[in-house]
């Protein structure tokens, strides 16, 4: 089942169940898969029937044919699958964004855990791999209290109880933090998901794009693109070739999608970003 997506992230044959193969795997995810949500953007527009499903089978499927992944559901429910085929010791574990639904908010981030890799650095062995972020950690944190610096940018984890732990991220960074705590099991993700995904959703109103790279990670929002990290740069994309060359640029695959729905997304997109001039 996951040899299609191990070898659109360039591994031959299955990896054996290690840090280094921890590590490696969440370099070429992120280095493959952007972070997006343009099936859900296509739905609301009405250019495809219904967002990506979440069912994590089917986003290995078709990650395995060279589609898109999505959006956190997606990339970690994915991810985590692929890692238990693999032999990893897997904990799903559901999160919310602080800064809108808070600590006692409904899932809106899936996160995981894997356990049983110690190292010099971390000898409980517990890793918090994520590749659902858009633009944060790039290697895998360890569980373990404190700041921790990757590339020049600081995040902390901090605990909170027996089960529990708050992400935060790089002030440079698109989110505040994360809460994530205790466990979730796929059939909570995929019933949650349409709350998500179809209006008034938090995903259908903004394109999102991001991809987390060695030295830094970019994302385009609406039609603005920002880099943070080595060489920043900020830039508005009113032109659509620009556009959807940053998108694909990005490993947005729009492999399927009308050329005609793409202009009808940007110029949505370049309306509501007109408008967000007008009133910020």
């Amino acid at each position: 089942m996951i040899e299609g997506y191990l070898r659109r992230l360039g591994i031959e044959g299955r990896p054996e169940a290690t840090y280094e193969t921890l590590v490696d795997l969440h370099h070429r995810h992120l280095d493959t898969l952007p972070y997006e949500n343009l099936s859900i953007m296509l739905a609301a527009i009405g250019a495809v029937a219904s967002p990506d499903s979440v069912d994590p089978k089917e986003t290995l499927e078709r990650v395995a044919a060279g589609g898109n992944a999505g959006y956190c559901f997606h990339h970690n429910g994915l991810v985590s699958l692929v890692l238990e085929e693999l032999g990893f010791d897997v904990v799903r574990r559901p999160g919310q964004l602080i800064e809108t639904t808070g600590p006692s908010g409904q899932l809106d981030h899936l996160a995981f855990e894997v356990r049983g890799l110690p190292t010099a650095a971390n000898p409980g062995g517990r890793w918090w791999p994520d590749l659902g972020f858009g633009d944060a950690f790039r290697e895998p944190l360890p569980l373990v209290e404190g700041h921790h610096r990757q590339n020049g940018f600081v995040y902390r984890l901090v605990r909170v109880g027996e089960a529990g732990w708050t992400f935060h991220h790089d002030p440079s960074g698109s989110f505040h933090g994360n809460l994530v705590r205790g466990v979730v099991e796929l059939d909570v993700v995929v019933a949650r998901h349409p709350e998500l995904s179809t209006p008034p959703g938090p995903y259908t109103s903004k394109l999102v794009v991001q991809r987390r790279d060695a030295t830094g990670a970019d994302t385009v929002r609406s039609i603005r693109h920002t880099r943070i990290g080595e060489d920043a740069f900020t830039r508005e994309l009113w032109d659509f070739a620009e556009w959807s060359a940053a998108l694909e640029g990005l490993g947005l695959s729009f492999a399927g999608v009308e050329e005609g729905a793409l202009r009808t997304l940007h110029e949505r997109q370049a309306a509501g970003y007109d408008d967000w001039l007008l009133t910020r």
